[in-house]
């Protein structure tokens, strides 16, 4: 596989719009023709390998093996849908996982991936919003039992005609013929749907084609140069697109192995890690920083690595020089968000030291970027902050049922607006430098704080709620919440209460973990709250804390 990278301008740009690369062909596989490509080339190399919890012996699949498995669950899921219906993947990382998504490409089918710790309102709106009729599930993840949860929200969903838990792979096999690429491409079959959530709250459900998965994979890598026969670490979740399109899909094009972790444990990947001399890491910046603690408290041979593709949140430059020294390799820093199947731009082998540190790249091939001024939509000059907007092969195809949002989102020439700030140098380099909105990004996912804010406002003695990220060593952002107290009350609940109420019906990763209190909030002229200015109040030490427990982990 050949390096492909972002040649420099011959000249500087004029301003912060960075033409797309099409000197490179796209590819117009399906993920399942793909696969199919692959096997017959490389039938007997180790395709996929899955590493259990507390490390151990790993399964492994051949190419042969994997498409073989791949097809008898793609029958089986044709023999209870129609080409084009949505089948939705609510599990944690399990081997399971990326036969699924192999699986439904071959049948014909758009796979709709869920995050493993969605609470039952959580889950129910997403499988209305995607309209899935058939919900594949995990019977756990952790402690957390999720074969309950989905006969309940099943039980008030009559679209949803079938529910099968993954602890019963005889009953996802089938016999019924499947469609070919030209079938699944003339009728248009989107490859996925991903949920993200948006500064209005609601999660949206983004809707991905075959040939936005599959060319960002490859062109990633070949940005990257990753040599033929490559091992790929991931632990990373597999319902996010690092996990199901960069991870998973990339070694496709290598000919190579994708280890994956079913559950992240510093530990086990660093012994993961040693044991695959040469490896490429996909990470986040959350887990480069627990990998280096545990890589520096181990005994034993160095770990040396080929590569280290991280990104969905700010990386650190002494984040990164500290990882290149640790395993002896070279981090490569992205820039993306799922309506982009998750890379816009990447730094590349040929960048410099400080180009890898502080920026994140320059686009992939095929891909335009531009810097505009958020109010009038013109075009910044070069170095001058503004919106992020991209144009390209990989963009979202729609927020599937939602056309009034995909059209804020895409304008009427068809630019993709992040809502993410950032600045253009002459070479097309983006340095970002903050959200238009108000996500916080914790460990590389996003939170939206809508749905968090509603609920603390439902809580006994809470009048209003606000919260915003703070910045975190660990996790780059953790949630913040600052309570205003209902009219007559003199005490707010303690932090323990509020923690343990929000853990029966938040997602984990979005409880706070710093709680405030305030009697007023800055306002704007309008009466919105002036979130940056909660986050100068709470920088400053100008807001009353609340008794804080010690943040849990997930």
């Amino acid at each position: 596989m050949r390096t492909i990278t972002a040649p420099p301008a011959d000249r500087a740009l004029p301003e912060s719009l960075r033409p797309a690369d099409t000197t490179v062909p796209l590819s117009s596989h399906t993920v399942g023709s793909l696969l199919r490509e692959v096997a017959a080339a490389w039938p007997d190399r180790i395709a996929l390998e899955s590493v259990p919890q507390g490390g151990g012996t790993p399964r492994r699949w051949t190419y042969a093996q994997l498409l073989a498995e791949a097809e008898g669950v793609a029958a089986g899921l044709r023999e209870r849908v129609g080409l084009g219906a949505r089948v939705a993947l609510w599990a944690p990382n399990v081997p399971e996982w990326p036969v699924i998504e192999y699986a439904a490409a071959l049948a014909g089918v758009t796979l709709v991936t869920l995050n493993p710790a969605l609470r039952a309102e959580e889950l129910d709106h997403a499988l209305r919003t995607s309209e899935a009729q058939l919900l594949l599930h995990a019977d756990r993840s952790r402690d957390y039992d999720m074969a309950e949860v989905a006969r309940t929200v099943a039980a008030g969903l009559p679209g949803l005609r079938h529910v099968l838990p993954l602890s019963e792979p005889g009953a996802l096999r089938g016999s019924a013929p499947l469609p070919s690429r030209e079938e699944i491409v003339a009728a248009g079959v989107p490859a996925q749907i991903q949920f993200t959530s948006g500064t209005t709250g609601a999660p949206k459900a983004v809707l991905l084609s075959h040939r936005s998965v599959v060319n960002v994979a490859r062109l990633t890598f070949e940005g990257l140069g990753v040599r033929d026969g490559a091992t790929v670490v991931s632990p990373l979740p597999m319902f996010h697109t690092a996990g199901a399109v960069i991870s998973c899909l990339g070694p496709l094009w290598c000919g190579g192995t994708f280890t994956l972790l079913e559950r992240f444990e510093p530990a086990v990947l660093l012994e993961v890690l040693r044991r695959s001399p040469g490896a490429v890491l996909t990470s986040v910046p959350t887990i480069l920083t627990a990998l280096g603690n545990a890589a520096r408290a181990a005994t034993g041979a160095p770990v040396r690595l080929s590569a280290v593709l991280t990104g969905a949140a700010p990386v650190r430059a002494q984040l990164i020089r500290e990882t290149e020294e640790l395993f002896a390799t070279t981090v490569f820093n992205l820039y993306g968000q799922t309506e982009l199947a998750s890379v816009l731009t990447l730094t590349r082998p040929g960048d410099t030291a400080e180009e890898k540190t502080s920026t994140v790249g320059r686009p992939l091939p095929h891909a335009s970027c531009k810097i505009v001024d958020p109010d009038t939509g013109r075009v910044q000059p070069l170095g001058v902050v503004g919106e992020i907007c991209a144009r390209g092969y990989q963009q979202l195809l729609s927020y599937y049922g939602d056309p009034a949002a995909t059209a804020r989102k895409v304008d009427a020439d068809g630019w993709v607006r992040t809502g993410d700030l950032g600045s253009m140098d002459a070479t097309g380099a983006l340095r970002i430098e903050g959200r238009l909105g108000d996500l916080v990004i914790r460990g590389g996912e996003n939170i939206a704080p809508g749905p968090v804010e509603t609920f603390l406002s439902t809580l006994p003695g809470v009048r209003d709620a606000v919260v915003v990220g703070v910045p975190d060593d660990l996790w780059g952002e953790v949630v913040a919440a600052v309570l205003l107290p209902s009219p007559g009350e003199q005490v707010l609940p303690d932090a323990e209460f509020l923690v343990e109420r929000c853990r029966e019906r938040l997602s984990p990763h979005t409880v706070p973990t710093q709680w405030f209190t305030a009697d007023a909030l800055p306002l704007t002229a309008s009466g919105k709250v002036q979130k940056f200015r909660v986050r100068e109040l709470i920088a400053q030490g100008a807001l009353t804390r609340l008794d804080t427990p010690a943040p849990r982990t997930r």
